[in-house]
């Protein structure tokens, strides 16, 4: 679309949320419309305000190129979280961009090798972090970015929203007054979002896990409706994970439409095949197959459908938060000399011999209690126990592989914002630290690349109110102690919803969303797994150390250990390259 002027060329991919508080303010100052599209107001906001101040007034998912015809610029943008996604690179002398690396990839200029320095940082986190892409020509707009491309070739880089400016100012400057204030105010702007978000031309729903997040959502969804709310979930038989019931419950209390479906370990696995040209570049966070499957049954009745994805970095929700500040505020008092020797003394003995040892113990004295795989966590604690701050001692945490660069040929680990931002986050606590670091990176990175890719897949939109610009920066103004209590997160937000749903509806042990990758690795999966992570593919691929891989697998097949997140990242990396072939 042109603007109005012929000054600005768009393409843009997302929603405008706001785009009717812009089109009044646009409309005071003159300017005529033609029609009723975001895309319109959007390009009048570019004529009258310039990119950088019309792009701070949007609040949205987006990813857009604009083209300045009078100073002959390309600006390629992205929304604040990184909802919306977008590459770029140069092949020759042809730059590229698009939403999905398979369109590059159609492109006669094509020339993509897989970057070693990526997929070190792949077996680090399970996915490829921003701005890196698996392909070393390749780059992706970071979140609250503007990429500038001059005449000359030359790019500049813009960040038009901080986080960590946010995360300070929010902790600097807290909300005053009392908890039920707090979250009046809280409802008030989750609500407001949820009204923009629900104004559609097709039909809307919601998924509803019948967890914090999602019951939010839908109920606030279900307050600002006249009829019921379409909401849609997932079952599975093992009711380890299965979460049906009480999405069901939730949704039985509010009156929602609801839609289930109880899916078969057989219909779960028969998605794998589909999932390396489903995300373009290796993606192992493998709740990735649920949330196809829970996609795919929304869009057998809806368009567009909203989500609870943001809770847990923006309100404390996540079980390693607490975990990872008692471990850390323990370990940080034991000189780092001491820790280094102690874990390699740990390290030392393997897994198998520490379950070996615990066990004789237990025969010795039968009332001592344990852990089943007690080795596995013994190893777990050693590798993370040499962290020098913080967001150290949290990236070994989330580790897929622990020390990537001995298992990529070649490789070597780039920074990220998880090793870079630390100086940026020191006056935060360790929780918050650690809220801010997902926000910056497991969040855009993983999470929504994962719900982005799945819902394109059935053209579906999904859309998350909680990951609004508006409910963002208000979620760091609230104190920490409506945020995280003796053990439990999601303060704040729990007791907004405790206002539409029963308390004794929502109190219950975090599931998490997943499938049982370890135990099909042993077992329907096995022969194909094997097949991938053969030695000899393996060595003449000439990609990843064969006998790390070689070692794991045997491990794992065994019994002895369990690896399934660092194999699932290998399988899903040769999966995907096998689709290049």
């Amino acid at each position: 679309m042109t603007s109005a002027d012929g000054r600005y060329v768009i393409v843009f991919n997302g929603e405008i949320y706001n785009f009717s508080e812009i089109r009044d303010r646009l409309s005071g100052l003159g300017e005529v419309f033609r029609g009723h599209s975001d895309t319109e107001i959007m390009l009048a906001a570019f004529s009258r305000w310039g990119v950088e101040s019309a792009v701070r007034s949007f609040a949205g998912q987006f990813a857009f190129a604009l083209w300045d015809r009078e100073l002959e610029t390309l600006a390629l943008a992205r929304d604040r979280l990184g909802e919306k996604p977008l590459y770029f690179g140069r092949m020759g002398t042809t730059l590229l961009f698009a939403s999905e690396l398979k369109a590059l990839q159609e492109h006669p200029s094509w020339q993509g090798t897989i970057d070693r320095e990526a997929l070190t940082l792949y077996l680090r986190y399970g996915c490829v972090p921003a701005p890196y892409s698996i392909y070393g020509q390749v780059w992706k707009v970071e979140p609250a970015s503007i990429v500038t491309i001059h005449p000359g070739g030359q790019t500049e880089t813009t960040r038009y929203w901080r986080l960590e400016d946010i995360a300070r100012q929010g902790t600097d400057q807290p909300l005053l007054g009392d908890d039920s204030e707090i979250l009046d105010e809280l409802e008030r702007t989750i609500g407001l979002v949820v009204g923009q978000e629900m104004v559609a031309d097709v039909p809307i729903g919601a998924f509803l896990s019948g967890g914090v997040d999602s019951s939010a959502i839908v109920a606030l969804m279900q307050a600002r409706s006249t009829r019921p709310v379409r909401t849609f979930t997932i079952g599975f038989d093992d009711a380890a994970y299965d979460e049906a019931k009480h999405a069901r419950a939730v949704a039985a209390h509010l009156g929602t439409d609801h839609t289930e479906l109880y899916i078969t370990p057989e219909q779960a696995r028969a998605v794998i095949p589909r999932l390396p040209t489903m995300y373009d570049e290796p993606f192992a966070d493998s709740s990735q197959i649920p949330t196809f499957l829970v996609a795919q049954l929304a869009r057998q009745h809806v368009t567009v459908a909203l989500s609870g994805d943001g809770g847990d970095e923006l309100f404390g929700g996540d079980y390693r938060y607490f975990l990872g500040d008692r471990l850390w505020q323990r370990l940080s008092q034991i000189p780092r000399w001491l820790r280094k020797a102690g874990a390699a003394g740990v390290e030392g003995l393997s897994p198998g011999t520490w379950d070996a040892m615990v066990g004789t113990a237990r025969r010795l004295r039968p009332g001592l209690g344990g852990t089943p795989r007690i080795g596995e966590r013994i190893h777990k604690l050693a590798a993370v126990a040499t962290a020098s701050d913080a967001p150290d001692f949290y990236r070994r945490m989330v580790s897929y592989w622990p020390s990537p660069e001995s298992v990529v040929l070649g490789g070597n680990e780039p920074e990220t914002v998880l090793t870079r931002d630390r100086a940026l986050v020191e006056a935060l606590s360790p929780v918050q630290q650690m809220m801010y670091l997902d926000a910056r990176s497991y969040l855009p990175d993983d999470i929504l690349a994962k719900v982005d890719r799945a819902t394109m897949a059935v053209s579906l939109e999904s859309r998350a109110p909680l990951l609004d610009h508006r409910v963002v920066e208000l979620g760091w103004r609230i104190p920490m102690r409506l945020k995280v209590r003796n053990g439990v997160g999601k303060i704040a937000l729990r007791e907004v919803l405790y206002r539409h749903v029963p308390k004794a509806m929502i109190e219950r042990p975090k599931m998490g969303f997943s499938v049982p990758i370890s135990a099909w690795l042993r077992g329907p999966l096995k022969e194909w797994a094997g097949d991938l992570l053969a030695p000899d593919r393996i060595r003449s691929a000439a990609y990843f150390e064969p006998r790390a891989i070689e070692r794991a697998w045997k491990e794992h097949v065994a019994g002895t250990r369990n690896w399934e997140e660092p194999l699932w990242a290998a399988l899903m990396f040769e999966a995907w390259r096998e689709t290049l072939q």
